[in-house]
């Protein structure tokens, strides 16, 4: 690598080593929720029904399904989302967003939009946001 791409590649490390935990931090403060939760809330907030299988919600936030299932279990237990037997495959769990789990979504929202603008978009021109 030359200097240039070197110190990208620098940054780009440093990033992906301190986003989360600033994310986390946030989001746990504010709202009581990780980072990794509020990734499982937006995904059943956009999914048809709000619902999915467990194994594509494990696929679309790039999960473990052991890993998810103890994080549903959490949201669960908070009332933000329910399990329930697939009707089309009864040996499959279905994951569905509560009403109370959307409200806690939308309350989420906005701090943690201002905390990714404030961490990563703000510190883009229009050229590396495109």
């Amino acid at each position: 690598m030359n200097a240039q791409e070197s110190a990208a590649w620098v940054g780009m490390v440093t990033v992906s080593q301190l986003l989360p935990a600033a994310l986390d931090a946030q989001l746990q403060r504010d709202s009581c929720m990780t980072h990794f939760e509020f990734s499982v809330l937006t995904v059943l907030r956009f999914s048809p029904a709000q619902t999915l299988r467990m194994s594509a919600l494990a696929g679309e936030t790039a999960s473990t399904l052991p890993r998810l299932s103890h994080v549903c279990a959490r949201l669960e237990k908070r009332g933000w989302i329910e399990r329930f037997a697939s009707t089309e495959d009864r040996r499959a769990t279905d994951v569905r967003l509560t009403a109370v789990g959307r409200r806690e979504l939308i309350r989420a929202t906005p701090g943690h939009i201002e905390t990714a603008r404030r961490l990563v978009v703000d510190a883009l021109t229009p050229d590396q946001l495109d």
